[in-house]
């Protein structure tokens, strides 16, 4: 029983690392990257308003990945970096809704987000960050947790606290079951070396019984001699 107890509170403290090493994954993403890290081709990013409601919400958490322009297709949503008006060095979230080239040849993009009446300034192949491909719902949960007053204290510091105490604690026991396997082995040492002194002493005490039944028998039959 102690064993399973044992089994079961090392994967609840396995979930619970996982779970916050997985949180601090998205807020490194999503703050200190700048967007410049991908993993295997794939980004990840936090829609940041509701231009894309209902597909997306504020606070979802969008898997995109690196695509080529020419695979780009009507009606993907984009992930791309703003330029011009208030879009400048913002990174946006919108469907494709017509493609163009220009006289080079290469894409031009026209974004609007499905929410909006009016369509987005012209995006250029070299401003698009990837094409949307997934939205993580555990991803989206934890970070709008996240965003709340308590969320930081809830899903990092608790459970932080939790894993440093539960150790302490782990450690503690142990080194008491072995204080105690200690004592109880000095207890057996010290029971084996009385056991030759109790040996003695009864040896002894049956001499001294034997003695005086013989005593007693030998005073018995004088009487009667006489």
């Amino acid at each position: 029983m102690k064993k399973i107890g044992k089994v079961i509170k090392t994967i609840f403290n396995v979930l619970i690392t996982m779970f916050v090493l997985l949180f601090l994954l998205v807020v490194c993403l999503q703050r200190f990257s700048n967007n410049q890290i991908t993993f295997l081709g794939y980004r990840m990013f936090s829609v940041a308003s509701s231009s894309m409601a209902p597909d997306y919400q504020v606070g979802d958490v969008l898997i995109v990945k690196i695509t080529e322009p020419e695979d780009i297709k009507v009606g993907d949503s984009v992930t791309y970096y703003g330029k011009v008006g208030s879009f400048r060095d913002k990174v946006i979230t919108h469907q494709v809704i017509k493609i163009d080239k220009d006289v080079d040849g290469k894409r031009v993009f026209h974004t609007k987000g499905i929410s909006n009446l009016v369509e987005d300034p012209l995006v250029y192949e070299d401003q698009i960050y990837g094409v949307v491909k997934h939205k993580s719902e555990i991803l989206s949960l934890i970070y709008k947790v996240v965003q709340t007053k308590y969320g930081m204290f809830i899903l990092v510091i608790v459970p932080v606290f939790y894993i440093i105490g539960s150790e302490i604690l782990a450690f503690m026991l142990e080194q008491e079951e072995k204080r105690r396997g200690i004592n109880h082995d000095e207890e057996k040492e010290e029971e084996k070396k009385e056991e030759p002194k109790k040996e003695k002493e009864e040896v002894k005490e049956e001499k001294k019984t034997t003695k005086k039944k013989s005593t007693k028998k030998k005073t018995t039959k004088k009487k009667k001699e006489d």
